[in-house]
């Protein structure tokens, strides 16, 4: 018996209703990218290991990237993430530019890691980055932007939140607990994880590290502070202009929010589901230095990623993805009705599509009840027949895969009485 191959682990087949799931998704990324006036960007899929060195972790660079070297010895890598090739490219053309950058993508990346729910190996990833300027305002745009995409396909603040955070503030509170500058980063990471673990677990963490049992109890009333934000104008400002463009209900002040990579230089922000089933939706933050790290000068900069994975999860669980995904997108099935019909079929099928109708041809003659029956299965609406009466008479027969009812037309009227047929009522 022979073996059946296997795809690699963690990654994914696109069978078509999950083509269209993707599709479906990317259509309303780039309807809300485009409202804001964004520009759709690509970069290459592998780069130097050396772009991601530069801030983006040790975690990503060493334990999660798929890095290997090329015929010359170089290492090299499947991109993990999008944003330091934005900034590599920016550096690049950096005095060519037209500032403020509104820049967006959608494209796969890899990362090595345990294949779980909600996780893979391989995903696509929606970027989206405001570069230029560094204004409260700005911040709220991307946010803002974030919550467009999560209303636009029907998840409600209900069902899902942005929680924000600002590093700033974090390293001012830090500091007040006599955290030392060189310590911040490990303590950074630490907050990250305090969701991630059990509370006695995470405080032994804590300690472990070397804070001190006043410096573990200062952090986790910081944590709990849920007013702390207003001790910092620029979240002040922020939650005012996300007032003023009516998303205000999907966003609120988290102060666990931190973010793992090392990039980020202000505002932070993530989404989750209220339920608190899955893992982050999308998240994001202020990276004012990555550019200048790659080789460019100093330039402001806020963004946001998206993974598909979670993503469509939260969107099944919530019921948003539309039924009709995945059927044929075919508006007509022309039957065969014999072997003697076969020209006459490939004829109306190929005068239908030349009209600007979606036309599917079944590919055989066979009985009419079975090329209905699949005509119906793939979710094409109308069928249309044409046996030697109706070939006689120059007309074709328009069935209702779903009513049953039908009507015969000359072969002249059939193009503009079907578009009437398929509009909606």
């Amino acid at each position: 018996m022979k073996q059946m191959i296997q795809s690699l682990k963690g990654t994914r087949d696109f069978y078509p209703y999950e083509m269209a799931v993707r599709n479906w998704l990317y259509e309303n990324i780039r309807k809300v990218s485009e409202s804001y006036g964004y520009q759709e960007w690509e970069g290459p899929f592998l780069e130097s290991i050396e772009l991601y060195a530069a801030k983006s972790g040790e975690e990503l660079v060493k334990e999660q990237s798929f890095v290997f070297p090329d015929r010359g010895g170089d290492l090299i890598t499947l991109r993990p993430e999008l944003t330091p090739t934005l900034a590599r490219m920016v550096a690049q053309r950096q005095k060519q530019l037209v500032y403020p950058l509104r820049w967006w993508t959608w494209g796969p990346c890899w990362r090595y890691e345990r294949p779980q729910k909600g996780r893979a190996r391989e995903f696509f990833q929606w970027n989206i980055d405001l570069i230029g300027v560094d204004t409260p305002e700005a911040d709220a745009e991307a946010v803002a932007m974030a919550a467009g995409f999560l209303k636009a396909v029907g998840l409600t603040p209900d069902q899902v939140m942005i929680l924000v955070n600002n590093r700033r503030l974090m390293e001012e509170e830090l500091h007040a607990l006599n955290v030392r500058p060189e310590k911040r980063s490990e303590v950074f990471r630490i907050i990250d994880r305090r969701d991630k673990l059990p509370a006695a677990q995470w405080v032994e963490l804590a300690l472990f590290s070397g804070l001190s049992q006043v410096q573990v109890d200062g952090l986790v009333a910081l944590l709990s502070n849920q007013e702390l934000w207003r001790k910092s104008e620029r979240l002040v400002a922020f939650f005012a202009a996300l007032e003023a463009m009516g998303v205000s209900e999907y966003v609120r002040f988290a102060p666990h929010i931190i973010r793992g990579l090392d990039y980020y230089t202000g505002i932070v922000f993530e989404s989750w589901d209220r339920d608190g089933e899955f893992r982050a939706v999308l998240g994001g933050g202020r990276y004012d230095n990555l550019v200048s790290d790659v080789g460019g000068d100093p330039i402001p900069a806020v963004g946001f990623a998206m993974g598909d994975l979670v993503a469509t999860l939260l969107l099944q669980k919530f019921g948003c993805i539309p039924p009709i995904l995945g059927q044929s997108p075919a508006e007509v099935l022309v039957t065969v009705f014999d072997q003697s019909s076969v020209a006459a079929s490939l004829a109306i099928a190929s005068d239908l599509r030349s009209a600007g109708l979606k036309v599917a041809l079944y590919p055989e003659a066979t009985k009419l009840a079975r090329q209905f029956k699949y005509g119906d299965r793939m979710g094409i609406p109308l069928a249309v027949v044409q046996g030697p009466d109706e070939r006689l008479a120059g007309q074709i027969g328009v069935k209702n895969l779903t009513t049953g009812e039908q009507i015969n037309l000359p072969i002249s009227q059939a193009a503009a009485a079907i578009r009437q047929m398929l509009a909606p009522e």
